[in-house]
């Protein structure tokens, strides 16, 4: 499994998660995007209506009847009800559950780059486990740093 690592410094997260989440759509996967903060969860649901005019990405927040036909979900826990194979965590905290998925996107900003740091060293023994560290640039642009 790969867990990415973005220290969001320049771009905020309401510009760097729908470009994920494009990504992994548009490669034929599913998201399950997890905040234990009801209103980022609220302000995520609105933002991926209505972040870029051209584009459209289906969506929903977890708990309707059609959860398992969104190709992204927006949930307070990581249990995929829509089969997804990747998760972003949103809100800094970083959640052992997500390494039952292939892939997992754990944003943080400053405000939680220590409790990304023990993330990260706590997965530096896990055999399993291909971890990578994404920076950005004074432009913005992402760069990986380990």
């Amino acid at each position: 499994m790969q867990v990415d690592f973005y220290h969001l410094t320049a771009t905020p997260l309401e510009r760097a998660l729908p470009q994920i989440a494009e990504k992994v759509v548009a490669g034929g996967g599913r998201l399950l995007i997890v905040s234990g903060d009801a209103a980022q969860r609220a302000a995520i649901d609105r933002l991926l209506w209505s972040y870029a005019p051209d584009s459209f990405l289906p969506h929903a927040q977890a708990g309707g009847e059609e959860d398992d036909l969104q190709p992204v979900l927006i949930a307070a826990t990581p249990e995929p009800a829509n089969a997804a194979r990747n998760v972003a965590l949103i809100d800094g905290e970083w959640r052992d559950a997500a390494l039952g998925f292939d892939r997992a996107f754990h944003f943080f900003d400053a405000d939680h780059i220590a409790a990304a740091r023990e993330a990260w060293k706590g997965l530096a023994d896990r055999a399993d486990t291909r971890r990578n560290y994404w920076k950005q640039d004074e432009n913005g642009r992402w760069s990986k740093a380990a």
